[in-house]
This record gives C-alpha cells, structure tokens and sequence, in this order.
C-alpha cells in the first residue's frame, strides 16, 4: 500500500483510513470479530485509524485501544473525534477548554495510550469562541498528549477564520479536516477541498459510500428497502436504482477510488462491520480510475453538485441555513 503525507505534518499515512465507528453497540458488538477487521487491516498495509468518543458511547474506543495494545499503537496515526453530546452533562459537549481537557483524559484512558495522534472537533461549535479552542487544543500538544489537531464538518470560512485566528494569537493550527465525500455529495469540491489544498490541511473524507448507496447493494431489478435514516429515505429520484446511470455507480471500489483521486484528499475513511466488508473496501487499493470514467462520472453527478443536500451535512456545520439566521 502505497502511504501518502497527511497534509504538511510530515506525517504519512494509508490512504484508506480505517473508521471504527461500526465497532461496538451501534454496529459489530462482538469485541473480538472486531479486534480481527483491526489487525487485518493493519496487517494489509494500513496505518490509519479514526474513531470518537461518542461512537457506542467509548466502546469503539475500548476494542480500538484492546486492538493496539502489545505493540501495535506505535505503528499507528490514531485520529479521534469529540464534540457531540456525551451524557446528559451539559457541559460533557462542544469545543470549550473545560470539556477539551476533561474528555482527553477519558479517551486516552479508553483507548490505553499516552498520546493521541489527531486530536479532531468532531461537531462546529458556535457557541465557543475559537480562540478558546485552539488555545486549549494547543496546550495538549504542548502537554504531550495530541500531537496534531483538526476539525470535521467545518465550511471553509470558518476554516479560514480558524488559521487567521491561529496566527493572531499564536496558536497552533487546524492540521485535518474531515468531510463527507463521494461520488454523490461534492458540494466541498467548490471551496472546501481548495481551502483545505491553500492551508496545507490534511483531508480524511468520511461516508465515500454515501450511506451505503454505493455498496453494490442496491440493483435493477432487485427490490430493496433502502438506507434506514430518515434523511436519506427522503432521496430523489436520483437514487432510483433502475437507473442506467445508477447502475454504474454501485461497485465500492469505483466509489473509494473517486473519492481518493482528488488532489486535496488524503485519505477515504472505510467503516467495515464484518471482515467481508473490509476485504470489499481493501479490494479498491491501487485502482486508479481513467480519465474517461472521471469524466463519465462527471456527466451524471457534476463536480460540485450534491444529489441530496441533507448529505452536506451543513445542518452539524453552521447554523446559516436555519429560519431564523435567513429572516430579519
């Protein structure tokens, strides 16, 4: 597997980023099937791992740190995200300095390290002020417990704001991003992957199935129930899959292989629920897609274009899009 840098860090890593959100209650509880998928995919090349406090609330973190344990971690770039609710605390949420340092503790204590790799805001958090953030997220490294750290679901303006704020009051800066991306949803295309390229940020690209659409589990001619959310259960006719069109985007290794193909990208977050799954996602290594089938790809979805909006994710983003902030 060839590695790639994950932006300027001088740090390198697979490009298939292996997302341990599936590990635990919410996907595979079974702990030991899910230490397998970990050491599999380590043993086929990749040295990249995210996972979040909340996934399972801390189980993904605990198979994640049992998996590493005896000798493995030094080997590997561990990302981890915090942000969403925790518990019923208010204060156990978002980017402030009290819940930064507090929820570090725990997610070193799950995870059985000294140091987290990429230390991620996993949600925006308007209600503190960035300044607030990168400080405290500046004084973890200087602690020797994050090495980087880096944001998910942030537009580019306030990626912006955050390097402009980072080198007013000197703090350290946003080193990754992490966005959903994939043959489907390519609203970041515009300004977000290109503000990523400027600020010399990595990108780890979550959701490259979009959802599962692009599993090969949806066909012509077979009847399906589709994706369970809510969200994507509201998709156009877009998705119909007896589509010419959406026939030819089903297969998982055209859809990572897209995604990883964008000079801003450095890594397509995988999230496998089974070994079976993983060999699917690892099967997509080292395919390279021509120019021909890019620009096939590009006649069906346009580059920019999103065929559902919901899968933006700007309603975790910001809160523009809200009544409230369009009315006067």
């Amino acid at each position: 597997m060839d590695y790639r840098p994950l932006g300027r860090t001088g740090v390198s890593v697979s490009p298939l980023c292996l997302g341990a959100m599936m590990f635990g209650a919410f996907g595979n509880p079974d702990h030991r099937d899910a230490i397998k998928i970990i050491h599999k995919a380590l043993d086929a090349g990749i040295n990249f791992i995210d996972t979040a406090d909340g996934y399972s609330a801390g189980e993904s973190q605990e198979i994640v740190g049992q998996a590493l344990a005896g000798g493995r971690r030094e080997n590997v770039v561990l990302a981890v995200k915090f942000g969403p609710p925790l518990s019923k605390d208010p204060n156990h949420r978002g980017a402030s300095r009290r819940w930064i340092t507090e929820g570090i503790e725990g997610s070193l204590r799950r995870l059985q390290t000294d140091w987290i790799d990429v230390y991620q805001v996993g949600v925006p958090d308007p209600d503190t002020d960035i300044d607030e953030t990168l400080g405290a997220l500046s004084d973890l490294v200087r602690a020797g417990k994050i090495r980087y750290f880096g944001a998910s679901k942030v537009p580019a303006s306030q990626i912006v704001e955050a390097q402009w704020t980072a080198d007013r009051r000197g703090h350290g800066r946003f080193r990754t991003e992490q966005p959903p991306y994939s043959l489907l949803t390519r609203a970041i295309e515009y300004d977000l992957l290109p503000a990523c390229l400027r600020h010399g940020m990595g990108v780890m690209a979550y959701s490259p199935l979009a959802g599962g659409w692009l599993s090969g589990r949806y066909r012509k001619g077979q009847e399906f129930s589709g994706p369970g959310s809510a969200s994507r259960r509201q998709r156009s006719a877009a998705y119909d899959a007896t589509s010419p069109a959406n026939a030819a985007l089903t297969l998982i290794q055209m859809a990572v292989a897209f995604v990883v193909r964008h000079p801003a990208v450095t890594s397509a977050i995988i999230g496998p629920r089974t070994l079976e799954h993983l060999d699917g996602y690892l099967a997509a290594d080292g395919i390279k897609l021509s120019a021909d089938v890019l620009d096939r790809i590009d006649k069906i979805v346009p580059p920019g274009v999103t065929s559902n909006v919901a899968d933006n994710m700007w309603n975790v983003g910001t809160r523009a899009l809200d009544a409230a902030s369009r009315r006067r």
